[in-house]
């Protein structure tokens, strides 16, 4: 967006604005008052850490900036050290509500093994999900397709000590 109008940055600055924690709160199947039905875990024997992170707006500096989604996904990484896992094997799955898109962003491990259309796939089970209203169905099938991808392309041998919460972070 750095060539984005006057217009433009006021409007997706308006958008963010008016996106709300109730709205990450429908996605995770929480109610007004917080409680979730459930943390997002991955398999006791799941070779990879998958970590999902619900934004209801980005930060007001950082909409008008032009951040990418794809930007904020990798900074988010980076801030909640994903990749700090001894395998290289964290995943982030992160929604941002404001813009309605989905980024993926895999360890250098995993993103080896796992090309940029498959986790494409995935973003497209959460966002069609989502535009039928489906928040909490559809992001319980892009975070099982995620296991199903790191079973494949990294099969366990054993089980592993859970590196990184399960919990989602609502932001």
């Amino acid at each position: 967006m750095e060539h984005a109008s006057f217009g433009q940055r006021l409007g997706r600055v308006i958008r963010h604005w008016r996106s709300s924690k109730a709205d990450a709160q429908r996605l995770s199947g929480s109610n007004p008052r917080g409680r979730r039905a459930g943390h997002y875990r991955r398999r006791a024997n799941a070779p990879g850490e998958v970590r999902f992170i619900v934004e209801a707006a980005l930060p007001t500096d950082e909409a008008w900036d032009g951040i990418s989604n794809r930007q904020r996904a990798l900074a988010l990484f980076a801030d909640y050290g994903v990749w700090d896992t001894e395998d290289n094997c964290g995943v982030l799955l992160y929604v941002n509500l404001a813009e309605h898109k989905v980024d993926i962003v895999a360890d250098r491990g995993i993103d080896r093994k796992i090309d940029s259309s498959t986790w494409q796939a995935v973003c497209r089970t959460m966002t069609e999900g989502f535009k039928r209203g489906n928040y909490h169905e559809a992001t319980l099938a892009a975070i099982e397709q995620v296991n199903s991808l790191l079973r494949e392309h990294f099969p366990a041998n054993g089980t592993r000590p859970n590196e990184l919460p399960d919990k989602p972070i609502m932001l």
